[in-house]
This record gives structure tokens, sequence and C-alpha cells, in this order.
């Protein structure tokens, strides 16, 4: 760990194939508090047969220290280290022979900002985003550009979560039409902070899509 980088050295967790055996992969991002090994779980109701499963790990189990709606500056360094994170998972599949088009990025609550907020900065197109009660971070969305490519978007939230306001999930959804994804938003009424139902059966429909023809 160091000072300007504070998730570095954070395991990485692998389930299933070898990337180098792989034909996709799926790179799970955890929420405060929890730990690659808690989501890596959810992989267990998904169609991954065929994929890699990885999963970084945060330091001290958080990605960054104030709410995703603070300003930036607020949750550095660790954000920019959040993005280094996932980056580094990119590379290393992308290494192994899977490229980011066959790469589905999903996360749950801060995992979720985390995956919108490199989605933004690094457009491409990628196998799927699944963006689980969470969206893009910062007291107000700042400028995006490039071009996502059709890339499969998921928003999934509640419109009850008490940390996760409706109105920025439909925020996050529009920056990321600007973009060029194909955007979808599903809500919960009055559903939990939680991995839904509905957003696993979101994820399975994104990992179901980003094999190659």
């Amino acid at each position: 760990m160091t000072d300007d980088d504070p998730h570095a050295d954070g395991p990485v967790v692998i389930r299933g194939p070898a990337l180098a055996d792989a034909d996709a992969a799926l790179v799970l991002v955890h929420g405060r508090g929890s730990t690659a090994e808690a989501i890596v779980g959810l992989a267990d109701d998904l169609p991954t047969e065929g994929a890699a499963v990885l999963a970084p790990q945060a330091a001290d189990d958080t990605w960054y220290p104030e709410s995703f709606l603070a300003p930036l500056a607020a949750n550095e360094p660790r954000w920019t280290s959040a993005l280094h994170a996932v980056d580094r998972c990119l590379d290393r599949a992308a290494a192994a022979g899977v490229p980011a088009e066959r790469v589905v990025l999903a996360g749950f609550s801060q995992g979720a900002c985390v995956v919108a907020d490199y989605a933004a900065a690094e457009p491409r197109r990628y196998g799927g985003l699944g963006i689980l009660s969470g969206g893009l971070m910062g007291e107000t969305l700042g400028a995006y550009a490039g071009d996502l490519a059709g890339t499969p978007v998921l928003l999934a939230c509640s419109d009850e979560d008490q940390y996760v306001p409706e109105a920025r999930v439909h925020d996050s959804a529009r920056a990321f039409e600007t973009l060029g994804a194909s955007v979808r938003v599903h809500v919960d009424e009055g559903g939990p902070h939680a991995v839904t139902a509905a957003a696993r059966e979101g994820v399975a429909a994104l990992l179901d899509g980003r094999r190659p023809p």
C-alpha cells in the first residue's frame, strides 16, 4: 500500500477457469464494509460458464471514505486508487487474451459507483456494465466524453434506497446514453439497499450477451 494508491496491494480473488482458458470475464467490485470473497458469491447465481470471475479487494474493505455524492476531492486518493484496481483487472484479462468487449463489469453500492466512474473515464466497448445501487460519483456530474460503442448498461436501484437517490441513478443513465451506451434502468419499489433478484437477473442477461458470435 502507498499513500497515493492505497488499494495497490489488494489481492484479486479469482474463480472459474484461468483467464488464459476463458472466453470472457466478469469483474465484480464489492461495496463498503464487504470483501472480494463475499461479492464473488454473486456469481453462483449467474451464467458464468467459460468466464473467469475476478474481484479486487479494497484496503480496509472500503473503496473511498465519504458519500459518493461528496466532492471528488473528499474521496481522494482512494477514489482514483479504486479506478486503478479495476483497470488492473482489465489489463490482466487483456494480457490473457480477453479484451474489454468480452468483460462484464458489475458492482454493488460503492462497487457500483467505482464501476460507473471507471467506464465513464475509460469509454470503450465492454461486454456490459452492471451498476447495482450506485451511480456516477461527485457532488455534481462531470462532463463526459468518448464512446461506449453500444455497451449494454444496467442501472438497478430502489426508490427508497437510503444511500442512493433515485434521481442520481437517472442522471447517470442519461450520462451513459450521451456516451453511446445502451442503457436500461430498473427501479424496485420499496426495496432495500441490496442486490435484488431483478438486479441479479439483469446481470445474468449481460453475461448471456457478452460472448462473441
